[in-house]
């Protein structure tokens, strides 16, 4: 497995699209079964999710003490994130999507409302990185941790992600998964509280190279 970053508390490591987080109904193969059998840490943690289809960085606790540390910190929203993705269409400009996510349980997605509560509001600032001619990467930040957040804005506002057959896309990908990526994440280590980030690159499939080439590159230099 693709370690990316690790100390004696925490580990952060890269999950492939299409390969689930922790174990689910389908008994596949699992990211976090696969670290404990690799590491032999049958101890080891998870502290945030990914969906199955998104591909990026994900954190582990080594320790209690530590996973109960991220834990906190999820839930006072100190923890940063910066996602990519691919979407339909061309955003020109920088935007804040805005609205209630919902849940619907019954369709295991979400759907977005104006109005409501101001306190439920979940934000998203998406900032265009590089238009194609039919495809927009788009660097997305999330506020608020809403079920699905990320694909029901961007979707909801027009731009559905690349391979997202749930929320709009025209069609899926081979391995199912979609172009939504976790690019970094930002934390404090629980003993210290440096301020720490972790990157990830960006997969390498033909249309995050056409678009993303030249962080691809960084990426590998």
């Amino acid at each position: 497995m693709n370690i990316l970053w690790s100390d004696d508390e925490l580990l952060a490591a890269y999950k492939p699209g299409g390969v689930p987080v922790q174990p689910d109904p389908t008994g596949d193969a699992d990211l976090l079964s696969l670290l404990r059998a690799q590491r032999n840490e049958p101890g080891l943690q998870l502290t945030h999710r990914l969906d199955r289809p998104v591909s990026g960085v994900v954190l582990f606790g080594r320790t209690p003490a530590a996973t109960a540390s991220l834990n906190e910190q999820f839930r006072q929203r100190e923890v940063h994130k910066v996602y990519w993705a691919i979407v339909e269409g061309r955003v020109a400009d920088p935007v804040v999507l805005e609205g209630v996510v919902e849940r619907d349980g019954r369709h295991r997605k979400s759907r977005v409302k104006q109005g409501g509560d101001a306190e439920a509001t979940a934000r998203l600032l998406v900032t265009p990185l590089r238009q194609g001619d039919r495809y927009t990467l788009l660097e997305v930040v999330p506020e608020g941790g809403a079920f699905h957040q990320i694909r029901a804005q961007l979707s909801a506002a027009g731009y559905p992600i690349k391979g997202d057959v749930k929320y709009g896309a025209r069609r899926g990908e081979k391995d199912r998964s979609i172009l939504l990526h976790a690019r970094s994440i930002t934390f404090a280590q629980p003993s210290t509280g440096t301020r720490i980030t972790v990157v990830v690159p960006v997969p390498e499939g033909s249309l995050w190279r056409a678009l993303a080439g030249t962080f691809i590159a960084a990426d590998q230099g």
